[in-house]
């Protein structure tokens, strides 16, 4: 069988595959070619065959070949029936470099510990809710996202770490953050990204902010609740998870300042627009879906805002 065409780990994150993956590489070509073969034959489903691509899901799955279909066909599911939500129509739309030029979600350069998990660092509302909503500014994160598993080694073995600074957080924001939007965000985490969420510490939390987050909760998997770290304005309960080294230098750390993080991670995004545009031909056809189709009012069903929140 022939080699899959993917870049070969670093040894210190192949130990890490094969003991906490279940990788094994002597037969990383067979797992590929099963997950391949499952994908072809499914009528609805018109995946991206790329190696790199796949072996990301195997790994998020920790090479569950059931895990990885599974997985496979929500992320494209998801993508096909909310397109404005987890997909880029037009990459070419200026708009697109002015949301990531907000810097609302980018790897920090080093990982934590040197050879750990990403840190990924959010300014939550650092976009002017007047002109951008929540959504618009999700489409980029993942968009960036995909981008992720196809190319950063760390983030598909060792998984990434959310830091979000929710300092600019206005109520115009909050009114932006609907049960259903969140919960779309939330499912495709959960059920199609296949990048390990470690944990999520939420630091310079305002006032008011209490009340959204004890909405937004009781939505997540148990899990996930489990990993939510709240810190308020203090970053010393921070460094005992996350070593202050690690952060932004804004924030004390050594870790890239704000301005280099959010250049690299527009370049980063920008440079690969053609496999984005590309991207666009990968949709499901759901009429040729064999068995039932997702029951989305079900999921996303919930409706409403936050507007009657008292978060200012």
């Amino acid at each position: 069988m022939a080699l899959p065409n993917i870049r070969p780990l670093p040894e210190h994150l192949q130990k890490v595959a094969i003991e906490e993956l279940n990788e094994k590489p002597e037969r990383l070509a067979e797992d590929l070619q099963a997950l391949k073969s499952w994908a072809v034959k499914e009528p609805h489903l018109n995946v991206r065959l790329n190696d790199q691509l796949l072996v990301g899901f195997l790994r998020g799955c920790k090479f569950s070949l059931e895990k990885a279909k599974s997985k496979l066909d929500w992320f494209y599911t998801l993508k096909t029936k909310y397109p404005d939500f987890y997909t880029i129509p037009d990459v070419t739309d200026p708009s697109v470099e002015e949301r990531l030029r907000f810097g609302s979600g980018s790897l920090l350069p080093t990982p934590l510990h040197e050879t750990g998990p990403r840190i990924m660092f959010i300014r939550a509302g650092n976009y002017p809710a007047d002109k951008y909503t929540f959504k618009e500014i999700m489409a980029v994160a993942h968009a960036l996202q995909e981008l992720w598993v196809l190319e950063d080694d760390y983030a598909t073995v060792n998984g990434f770490i959310d830091v979000l600074d929710i300092s600019r957080l206005t109520a115009a924001h909050f009114a932006q953050h609907t049960p259903s939007i969140v919960k779309k965000m939330l499912v495709f985490a959960e059920k199609g990204l296949p990048l390990r969420q470690r944990a999520t510490h939420f630091i310079n939390i305002p006032a008011g902010f209490d009340k959204v987050f004890n909405v937004l909760k009781p939505l997540m998997p148990a899990k996930q609740q489990e990993r939510l770290y709240l810190h308020g304005n203090n970053l010393e309960s921070l460094y005992a998870h996350i070593p202050q080294k690690y952060l932004p230098i804004e924030y004390g750390g050594e870790n890239g300042s704000l301005e280099e993080i959010t250049e690299a991670s527009t370049k980063f995004f920008l440079d690969r627009r053609d496999y984005l545009e590309e991207d666009q031909k990968y949709r499901n056809n759901e009429k040729l879906r064999v068995g039932k189709q997702p029951d989305f009012d079900s999921i996303f069903g919930m409706e409403g805002s936050f507007r009657k929140l008292d978060v200012d």
